[in-house]
């Protein structure tokens, strides 16, 4: 598997496990979904919120950084949020729009870089202001697995409140030979 290939297979994985986690906050009611549960990012609605707020900020450095990627388009257009913990949205039905909006650019995205892309350098200044040159591909290995640790924590919430995830394993996702 190539590297590209690699990052496409985690663009549907990512895909894939936002739907069902999305479907999964759907049975909550409004208390469950906004109380403070002790979660990094405090809630489910919070911790949705937060892997959308970090999405779109990587995704606008991928922009700035690779301005000839037209997948980013969208992204572009976006406003750049002011911090970590900003609530994008207070209800789950535009929330949930928005992040499979986004779940659509970063698998075109996926589809259109090529594995010399991964390989460039991708410079950046974080959150607290702190420059970084960091390789691309490696780069976005964190990006998605970034999702994946809060996704882990939603399942854990939802199994606390009797919500049934299902499987969430990556390998049900990878092709047999």
């Amino acid at each position: 598997m190539s590297a590209k290939e690699n990052m496409q297979l985690m663009a549907s994985y990512n895909h894939w496990m936002n739907q069902t986690i999305y479907r999964a906050a759907g049975e909550l009611n409004d208390i469950d979904l906004t109380e403070n549960k002790g979660a990094f990012f405090g809630s489910v609605l919070g911790t949705l919120n937060h892997n959308l707020v970090a999405d779109i900020i990587w995704l606008k450095r991928f922009s700035e950084c690779f301005g000839s990627l037209v997948s980013l388009e969208y992204v572009r257009t976006l406003e750049k949020p002011t911090a970590l913990n900003v609530l994008l949205f207070k209800d789950l039905i535009p929330l949930r729009e928005r992040r499979f909006e986004l779940d659509n650019v970063i698998i075109a995205m996926m589809d259109e870089i090529t594995d010399e892309m991964l390989t460039m350098a991708l410079g950046y200044k974080n959150t607290k202001g702190v420059e970084n040159l960091q390789r691309f591909e490696f780069v976005l290995q964190h990006f998605f697995n970034h999702q994946t640790h809060h996704r882990g924590q939603l399942t854990t919430l939802f199994s606390q409140m009797n919500i049934e995830v299902g499987v969430t394993d990556l390998i049900t996702t990878i092709p047999n030979m």
